[in-house]
């Protein structure tokens, strides 16, 4: 493939930096998918409705459900730009953007689709969504979720809890896994995906301050839910597959997001560099720093490479199976590496919270190493994806 950028996509670029530096306070903390919520709700909202008035919130979804049509390279692009300029309002509604959607196009009924593509399209409240898969005894181990849905004349019953559901406290809508076949003869084989009114009776959630006190996860519980049967996505008790096209569509999209929020943190360090002294000399002649930064720039560019790559082979019609896996663990990785290495050249000033007057690079550093951990367990962990990687490329026996 040619990796060089078009003219479209080089547009693209243009209007999304112009879009910016028309919008975004200089002082805004650029840690949107590391942190994955900004402080004040309602510029998030209010600047997602910005990206779907020009047609980029959900650019590559075709026009008649909202989008503009626009080639996965193009949405690659964008979803750099948008990490690399730390744009607000992309991500409250990552849920329904990235996976929700592109997954009611595939597997969806028609009137699903006209219910829920145009909210998620128009960047308003009422389009955010959580995802609810992990629960106490289900993560990595996910076809051992309990949470049951009962059949009962034209609604499903739902009852059980879920764990770590991101922005539940925030979404109007639930993408909820669940147990409709308690006797399968394997336990994927028994697990359906419903569409979830977080208005409902019976919906609680309760929240989980991570360990550097932000709210973004929560555990939601389900008593005696009533759900519409209409809401079943797909077909009753083939949810697993249909999860697995999600989590496909999730972890594509974590590579650009990643190297566009990586690569902004990289530039803002190597120019602190050049900045600073240390020992009556810039950071930036340390040949350790030097090194570190430029192992992490060369890095960076691969991933972009694979990102790139990844867009390309769908567009040509193939179906890659293992490339997702392997671009989230070198993005997970990069970040690590990214941190700490942050951290190592603002020394103490890395542990500033981004409201103080000591804080550098407006928190970034802070905001990707507290953040870390938790995006690599996000999505799959590397475990996980490592897996997936010996099967399906290496061709290794299933380690399960």
């Amino acid at each position: 493939m040619d990796f060089r950028l078009g003219e479209e996509e080089l547009a693209l670029k243009e209007e999304i930096r112009k879009f910016a530096e028309a919008e975004l306070p200089p002082d805004l903390v650029r840690n949107t998918v590391i942190d994955g919520e900004f402080r004040d709700f309602e510029f998030e909202i209010s600047m997602s409705r910005k990206l779907a008035e020009r047609g980029w919130l959900v650019m590559s979804w075709p026009e008649k459900y909202g989008g503009r049509g626009a080639s996965l390279l193009e949405q690659t692009v964008y979803e750099m730009e948008i990490a690399y300029w730390g744009i607000p309002g992309a991500w409250m509604g990552i849920s329904g953007i990235q996976w929700v959607g592109p997954c009611l196009m595939m597997f969806g009924t028609e009137e699903q689709r006209e219910k829920f593509l145009p909210l998620i399209a128009s960047g308003e409240k009422d389009g955010v969504w959580c995802t609810g898969y992990s629960e106490p005894n289900a993560g990595s181990d996910f076809a051992n979720i309990r949470t049951r849905a009962i059949r009962d004349r034209g609604d499903y019953i739902v009852n059980g809890q879920k764990v770590w559901t991101s922005a539940a406290h925030r979404a109007r809508w639930c993408w909820l896994a669940v147990r409709t076949n308690p006797n399968a003869a394997k336990k994927h084989q028994g697990i359906s995906i419903f569409i979830v009114d977080m208005k409902s009776p019976g919906v609680t959630v309760n929240p989980i301050l991570n360990y550097y006190g932000r709210h973004h996860f929560n555990e939601v519980f389900f008593d005696n839910v009533r759900v519409p049967a209409s809401n079943l996505v797909g077909e009753e008790n083939k949810g697993w597959y249909y999860l697995m096209q999600s989590l496909a569509f999730e972890r594509r999209s974590i590579a650009p997001t990643t190297y566009g929020s990586l690569k902004r943190i990289l530039e803002d360090l190597a120019q602190y560099a050049a900045q600073t002294e240390y020992e009556g000399q810039p950071l930036s002649k340390n040949p350790l720093v030097r090194a570190k930064l430029a192992d992490l720039a060369i890095d960076l560019e691969v991933l972009k490479m694979f990102a790139f790559q990844l867009a390309w082979r769908i567009t040509q019609g193939q179906i890659p199976v293992y490339e997702s896996s392997r671009n989230k663990i070198m993005g997970d990785d990069l970040m690590r590496r990214g941190a700490i290495t942050g951290a190592e050249i603002l020394g103490i000033y890395s542990q500033a919270d981004p409201d103080s007057e000591w804080a550098k690079l407006n928190g970034a550093v802070q905001g990707a190493y507290l953040g870390f951990p938790g995006q690599a367990i996000a999505a799959g962990t590397a475990e996980i994806e490592k897996s997936i990687i010996g099967q399906f490329r290496l061709g290794l026996p299933k380690s399960y």
